[in-house]
């Protein structure tokens, strides 16, 4: 089984996350296209078709990292 990596990860969520709250704040077509762009990478990135089970797939793989580390930061978004 192939693992995703961490980085890349938390780099999705991160980016998912800050574009979400700028959609809510103001509604742009420019932001709209990335945040389905970053969403369809993160489904991808998981294996999951839907983003819901792909944020807590990717929450949980860091979480499972933080644990294995005793290190880092959990994205749960």
């Amino acid at each position: 089984m192939i693992v995703p990596d961490p980085k890349v990860a938390r780099t999705l969520l991160t980016r998912y996350a800050t574009l979400r709250i700028a959609q809510a704040e103001q509604e742009r077509p420019e932001t709209a296209r990335e945040l389905r762009d970053v969403t369809y990478t993160l489904c991808v990135l998981m294996g999951t078709s839907d983003v819901q089970e792909a944020l807590a797939a990717a929450d949980a793989l860091l979480e499972s990292r933080t644990e294995a580390t005793g290190r880092g930061l959990s994205l749960a978004v």
